[in-house]
């Protein structure tokens, strides 16, 4: 038998890829350099032919592809088969590659939607668009920096603004300004008291956010808060 158990349970699944997986792996049978066709060929096409059918019946399918009469005569009947069979993979080749771009589009729609997120509030959003913006300008006039170190914070701020959505599936370069903050803090002391202000505000929110999304009891502290102080003389 062409077809085993574990095919047929799939046909009341999937009846028209069925129909197409059918044909192609009946066809992939046959050996076209013959001239002759032998039995076996025969018992393919006709097992092939046999199991369309009664899909085509039971499941209500239509096909405007011409049924045959099996005259008796194994070249006849084989030639018979085949070329029903190859017009019936054609009629539904195109409705199994759009049901194939159904299913794949409905597993990228489930997949999209269960991913975890998290989700700032509008006015959040809003606060820390206005502290980056801060930031940057408080850097660029800044004479505390090197170019290149200046540079790079205002790269980062810059990409980081470019990519801020109200729901994000990852916050990780929120937490590399933190590490900058650090940096800035050890360097400069109480001069970086601008930035790190900002930059700790920010924190903030990042993780009020995300201990929400992660369900984290709502006085759990961050584990990476800056918690250093600004000394003022």
């Amino acid at each position: 038998m062409l077809f085993n158990e574990g095919f047929l349970e799939n046909v009341r699944e999937e009846p028209i890829l069925s129909i197409v997986s059918a044909i192609e792996l009946c066809m992939s049978k046959l050996d076209t350099s013959l001239q002759n066709w032998l039995q076996s060929e025969y018992d393919y096409l006709f097992e092939t032919y046999s199991l369309v059918s009664v899909i085509l019946e039971s499941f209500n399918l239509q096909s405007a592809v011409e049924d045959i009469s099996l005259e008796g005569n194994i070249n006849k009947d084989c030639i018979s088969l085949r070329n029903y069979l190859d017009l019936v993979q054609v009629e539904y080749a195109a409705k199994a590659k759009q049901i194939s771009l159904e299913t794949m589009k409905n597993r990228f729609h489930k997949e999209i939607n269960n991913l975890f997120t998290y989700e700032f509030s509008q006015g959040d959003l809003d606060r820390i668009q206005v502290l980056i913006n801060e930031l940057r300008k408080e850097i660029k006039e800044s004479n505390l920096f090197e170019t290149k170190h200046q540079e790079r914070l205002l790269k980062r701020l810059e990409k980081l603004q470019a990519e801020m959505h109200k729901k994000m599936s990852d916050i990780d370069r929120f937490w590399g300004l933190v590490g900058d903050a650090g940096v800035v803090l050890g360097k400069f002391g109480k001069d970086s008291k601008p930035f790190v202000d900002r930059i700790r505000e920010i924190s903030d929110i990042v993780w009020r956010t995300q201990s929400r999304a992660e369900e984290l009891p709502s006085n759990t502290p961050s584990p990476t808060l800056i918690e250093a102080e600004i000394v003022e003389e």
